[in-house]
């Protein structure tokens, strides 16, 4: 049962320094042009696509067993460190707790809240997936 929290933490790692990246772009290059919202509209499919591709990398290579516990378990442990990975990076950068807070709840934000809960759905939308060794 060990597979599927080192999986999730591998696809958080992975994701999140892609998101890290992208986001990067999106604040410095893209909001100043098309605002906040289009911003992360902009990015949202780019990052979805390379979290289901991560997540099923993840679930192949670390063979996740297919069961719904192990594929939650999966799913939560990525959410759970991408959840806390942000509030560090928020107070790390100044930014108090509440104000993060305050800006999930801007419509970008709640833009950007659905697509981090769809990234930690992937494992269970892929359980249909038999693991492979080597893919």
């Amino acid at each position: 049962m060990l597979a599927a929290p080192i999986a999730g933490a591998v696809y958080f790692a992975v994701v999140f320094a892609a998101g890290f990246v992208l986001g990067a772009i999106r604040v410095l290059f893209v909001v100043p042009r098309i605002g906040a919202v289009g911003a992360v509209v902009l990015e949202l499919p780019i990052i979805l696509a390379t979290s289901w591709i991560c997540c099923r990398w993840c679930v192949h290579r670390l063979a996740v067993p297919t069961n719904v516990a192990a594929r939650a378990a999966m799913g939560l442990t990525a959410f759970a460190l991408l959840m806390a990975a942000e509030g560090t990076l928020a107070v790390l950068t100044g930014q108090p707790l509440t104000a993060y807070r305050r800006a999930v709840m801007t419509a970008a934000g709640r833009i950007g809240l659905a697509g981090q809960i769809v990234f930690a759905l992937f494992p269970l939308l892929q359980r249909t997936t038999t693991p492979r060794g080597g893919a």
